[in-house]
């Protein structure tokens, strides 16, 4: 299975000329590369005086959990013989600020699967339990995951 390496480039781009000679001195802005994908402008959450119109660190974090759990649980599907046709998630994380630093408390998944087969719906809650335990960014972060997850049935397609 082997060891994966994930390399990528992050420069900050909010000196305004005078460094950070002061908390309000400086922005917020950094730029994440990572060739042949497009450049993601970050910055800090909108509290901690970033720009609200920029993917953070937290945001970002929420996004590989989920993502993780969505790629995982397709997985566990194929084999598992269950065919998902849609998928949406609308995640939210929860961090705890203690003074300068602060901790992630939680992640809710709500995820909304869509299965083709009815009888699969009672076995989708076993294999969002299968997936969270495939995921690699579960595996690696110490806060609790927790799923809301609903499963629907597609519409059978008209004659």
């Amino acid at each position: 299975m082997g060891t994966h390496t994930y390399e990528l480039a992050l420069t900050w781009t909010g000196n305004r000329g005078t460094g950070t000679s002061g908390y309000r001195d400086y922005d917020r802005a950094v730029l994440a590369a990572s060739p042949p994908r497009p450049d993601l402008e970050l910055s800090a959450d909108k509290p901690f005086r970033g720009d609200p119109d920029r993917w953070n660190p937290e945001l970002l974090l929420v996004a590989a959990v989920s993502e993780c759990h969505l790629l995982s649980l397709l997985h566990i599907a194929v084999m598992h013989g269950v065919t998902i046709v849609a998928y949406s998630d609308e995640p939210i994380g929860t961090m705890e600020q203690e003074g300068i630093g602060g901790h992630f408390t939680r992640v809710l998944l709500r995820p909304r699967v869509t299965v083709t087969d009815p009888a699969h719906v009672e076995l989708m809650p076993q294999l969002h339990q299968e997936a969270s335990r495939a995921c690699f960014i579960a595996a690696s972060v110490n806060f609790p995951i927790d799923h809301e997850p609903i499963t629907e049935v597609a519409d059978a397609p008209q004659p």
